[in-house]
This record gives structure tokens, C-alpha cells and sequence, in this order.
């Protein structure tokens, strides 16, 4: 088993040792999105870094230390088919810490972990010591950590949890970009437009919201939505991936010549399995996602809503900094707005 140090995520990287040590010492000659890097893989490999002092008589001033915690399994966060929003976030996060003098610690928490006496959280340093001075959340966490971490630590989620209001958050106008992506299949003429979804280990608010979002919109624009077009939310949650994109193939037959999927991933999938069932996209239907990630391969681009990740990772940094300062300040929750970006996966329906 190769050893857990500098060198390995130097060479996992491509880059030189001193630069990941730079990396970790706020080195002004080191580059957001470079750290970004750094950090993911130091996460994934399970390497601390221990800052090492000179003895001294005088007492060494405190920095800032955040400590970052994503939800997610390491399979599912490195996939490698497109570029993790995380990174992303980790990009805007570390340029607040490098221009505040902040340390930063990285680590993947598995969704499956209920609690903080979790052996997943005891080799976190930073929170079994309380030497964090705050605390990001990435992605949702399940409903107990986060009341646990609340209790400890000053706490800014980088997306909202659905049923939790007392603590900070930052993420995206949901609405403003289910909006924009409606709006823009309405001006192509589509009229029946099915929304598609998927079920996800801990409870996606994000998913909720933009479900939420896209029964306002039809509502407002008076477009009636049958309940056979909802996929994935309760009371027509497909049991796996396969599943329901059999059903929106049904629906799609049946008069759907739009789907508007909760997040680029599921519309990427969608795009693949209506193939596989004789459906082309977007000849036969239009299809949407939101987040703005890449995809590797030849696929085709797909019409989304660009999420400014890095604007959320820095401004929940910044956000996390002044609870630090008042913990009891009143909560917030910034919303930043997304931008459509029209790709290759919508047309005008078919007559």
C-alpha cells in the first residue's frame, strides 16, 4: 500500500511536492482552483496535514482553521465522468482562505453516517479536538449531523437543508434557473413538459426545491402538468435508475416532448436510456438539467442552468467567517442566481 504524504498527491496530481506544501500554507504564488485540487485528493487518500513550529516563548497566534466536510462516497465523488461540482466549490473556498491567512482540512463523510461517534468522524482531527473554527457543509448531510455539528461548531451549509432553517446557508436560486429552463422549452413550443428525478442516500433537498420550483413556473405560465409526468417524487418515486427512466420513455410515447431534470447528471443518464429505448434526443424529445458540469465523451451538450459554484464556495467561506465572529447572530440563507446555457438537447417538438 503506497504511503499517505505529500509526495502521493504530488504524484496523483502532476505537480511538484512544493507546491502541494505551498498548498497547504496559503502560498499566495498558489492558484484557487490548483488547491481545489490538493484538497480533493488529500480527502480521497486520507492525508492530514500537521503544520510543524519552531520552538518559541511566545504564544503563536491562532489561524483560523475551517474544516470542510463533503457527504459523499469517494466512488461517487471521483467518478471522473465529468467535473465534481465540489471542486468547484472547493476553488471559491479556498480563495477566501488564502486571502484571509485560513487553514483548510478537506473530508468525505459517506452518507450512511448517522452520527458523530461514527468511527468516520473520530480520525477527523479538527472535530474530534475542537480545533475547527467553523465548520462547511457540501452536498447534503443527514438530518442528525447536522444538529450535532450546530451544537459545536459555527456551521454554513453550501446548499440548503430542506428541513433545517437555523443554520446558515448558501446555494443557488433554484427557482430563478427552473425558471429560465421552462421558459426557454415554452418558447420552442413545448407545452407538455414531464419533470425527472431519482432517489439519493441522504434526502436531496436540492432535488425538492427545484420539483417545487417547477410546479410554481407551470402553474404560473397556466400549463397543466399530469401527475404520470412527475418522476421520482413521491407518489411516483421509481425504485432505480433503470426503472424510471423505462417509465419516461413510457411517458414520452404517451405525449411528453419535454423532460426537465433536477441536476445534469440525471439528464445525462436520461439522455443515454431514452436511446437505448429507441428515443432520440432531442428529435424526438427535449431534454434539461441544472448544475452547468461537464461531461467527458460524446455526448451531447445539454441545455442547463450554469451554477457559480465558486461564488458559492467563497461566499460561504465569507459567510462562515462572520458567524465565527457572532455565533448568535440571526441565520441567513443567500440564494445566487444560476444563467441558462442552451446546448444540443433541445428543439422545437416534433408536429
Amino acid at each position: 500500500m503506497s504511503e499517505v504524504n505529500q509526495q502521493a498527491i504530488a504524484d496523483r496530481l502532476g505537480i511538484s511536492r512544493a507546491t502541494v506544501s505551498r498548498c497547504f500554507t496559503n502560498h499566495a504564488g498558489i492558484s484557487p482552483v490548483t488547491r481545489a485540487k490538493v484538497f480533493q485528493v488529500a480527502a480521497e487518500i486520507g492525508y492530514t496535514h500537521m503544520e510543524t513550529r519552531a520552538p518559541t516563548t511566545k504564544r503563536p497566534k491562532q489561524r483560523p482553521r475551517f474544516q470542510v466536510l463533503i457527504c459523499s462516497d469517494p466512488d461517487e465523488y471521483f467518478h471522473g465522468d465529468y467535473q465534481s461540482p465540489g471542486e468547484q466549490i472547493l476553488a471559491g473556498v479556498s480563495e477566501h482562505a488564502q486571502l484571509h491567512g485560513v487553514r483548510t482540512d478537506v473530508n468525505l463523510v459517506p452518507p450512511g453516517v448517522r452520527s458523530l461517534d461514527d468511527p468516520e468522524f473520530s480520525e477527523i482531527e479538527a472535530l474530534t479536538k475542537r480545533e475547527a473554527t467553523g465548520v462547511l457543509l457540501i452536498y447534503p448531510f443527514p438530518q442528525p449531523v447536522i444538529d450535532q455539528l450546530a451544537l459545536r461548531f459555527p456551521l454554513v451549509s453550501l446548499v440548503e437543508q430542506l428541513e433545517h432553517t437555523t443554520i446558515d446557508c448558501v446555494d443557488v436560486d433554484h427557482y430563478s434557473g427552473v425558471s429560465s429552463v421552462i421558459d426557454h422549452l415554452v418558447t420552442e413550443g413545448h407545452r407538455r413538459i414531464g419533470f425527472y428525478t431519482r432517489d439519493y442516500p441522504v434526502e436531496a433537498s436540492w432535488s425538492f426545491r427545484r420539483y417545487s420550483a417547477f410546479i410554481e413556473k407551470m402553474a404560473r405560465l397556466k400549463i397543466e402538468v399530469p401527475p404520470n409526468d412527475i418522476i421520482g417524487m413521491f407518489p411516483h418515486a421509481e425504485a432505480g435508475v433503470p426503472r424510471s427512466i423505462e417509465t419516461a420513455a413510457k411517458r414520452t410515447k404517451d405525449g411528453v416532448t419535454a423532460w426537465v431534470c433536477a441536476a445534469d447528471h440525471q439528464a445525462y443518464d436520461l439522455v443515454s436510456g431514452l436511446r437505448e429505448h429507441g428515443l432520440k434526443v432531442p428529435q424526438d424529445v427535449s431534454v434539461t438539467g441544472f448544475d452547468g458540469i461537464e461531461r467527458s465523451g460524446s455526448s451531447p451538450s445539454l441545455t442547463t442552468v450554469e451554477i457559480p459554484f465558486r461564488a458559492i464556495g467563497m461566499t460561504g467561506a465569507e459567510r462562515l467567517a462572520a458567524r465565527i465572529r457572532n455565533r448568535f447572530a440571526g441565520k441567513q440563507h443567500i440564494y445566487i442566481s444560476g444563467k441558462l446555457r442552451p446546448g444540443g438537447t433541445v428543439a422545437p417538438p416534433t408536429p
